[in-house]
């Protein structure tokens, strides 16, 4: 299938506009101990309000935090993020200003930890996934949302996998499946075997059907509707996984919407929803729109 016409800004393109802002934030990564403590320090604090350690299970790992927007006056709408990390790695601190740009165009940001492998594997982190989604829904008043119009869902990579499979994979959520308003993937696995990474084969070898843990195997056209972000550089996550999946969704009567980055790489996808780093590409303009396009109607 050939690739989607690029949308959004071209990296070069904004490289060349944005070269004073390039210059300033490699300056401040080189020689810190972590560069995503550096982007997270360098993000407003003022457009959110941190509310922090929420425990939807008794683990360790069934914590989340929210990230309410400031001065809405009425409810707002609810965006549960999922990191990735190859289902290894990952902690919901990190993505602070994931928190912060979604709080910025006016949305509830709620970002879980779930378990990781070799603690767990599949599909224990959709089950926690599942029980985060569950938890945000009984506390959307709570939180600043509106209880009546549910939740979307939103994940990078591995994060992005677990949304695609709560939205589109009814063991998960049961009935609160039907409460999901739309799904955001940033580069996301959705169609990936055979499994040729040893690590993946054990995360995943538990299932005696490995079609079952594919996100494409539910794409029957009843899910809510999909927009699939993916940078044609991506050599993590093949684009190609947002071209198959979102093929098979409107197959099948579903509704799915393809952005493809020029240029764009895998954590920059991710990284470009930083403020510091907005000028690599339009990902949080353009998740934004469309998730303001996907009002409950459900």
């Amino acid at each position: 299938m050939t690739p989607p016409p690029p949308a959004g800004v071209g990296i070069a393109a904004a490289v060349r506009r944005s070269w004073r802002r390039t210059v300033v934030v490699a300056g401040l990564l080189v020689g810190a101990c972590s560069p995503v403590q550096v982007v997270n320090a360098l993000v407003p604090s003022s457009n959110y309000t941190l509310l922090a350690d929420q425990s939807y299970g008794p683990l360790a790992r069934q914590k989340l935090d929210v990230y309410m927007p400031v001065n809405t006056g009425r409810p707002a709408p609810i965006v549960v993020f999922f990191y990735g990390g190859n289902w290894q790695t990952g902690a919901r601190a990190d993505y602070l200003f994931v928190g912060e740009a979604l709080a910025s165009r006016g949305f509830i940001a709620v970002i879980p930890d779930y378990r990781l492998y070799p603690e767990v594997r599949y599909p224990d982190f959709l089950r926690d996934a599942a029980g985060a989604v569950s938890w945000t829904l009984r506390h959307s008043e709570a939180i600043g949302g509106d209880p009546t119009a549910g939740v979307h869902l939103m994940g990078h990579s591995a994060g992005g996998y677990i949304a695609a499979m709560l939205a589109l994979d009814p063991r998960w959520l049961g009935t609160d499946r039907a409460l999901i308003t739309s799904t955001v993937g940033l580069a996301g696995p959705y169609d990936f075997l055979p499994l040729t990474d040893p690590v993946l084969q054990v995360i995943f070898g538990t299932s005696p059907d490995l079609t079952q843990t594919q996100p494409i195997t539910f794409a029957d056209g009843s899910a809510a509707p999909m927009l699939l972000i993916s940078g044609l550089s991506d050599t993590t996550v093949l684009p190609a996984n947002s071209q198959r999946l979102a093929a098979r969704i409107r197959e099948r009567g579903g509704t799915a919407e393809e952005i493809y980055y020029k240029g764009g790489g895998h954590i920059g996808l991710v990284g470009s929803l930083a403020a510091p780093l907005r000028f690599l590409a339009s990902t949080l303009e353009d998740s934004a729109a469309f998730l303001r396009r996907c009002p409950a109607s459900r």
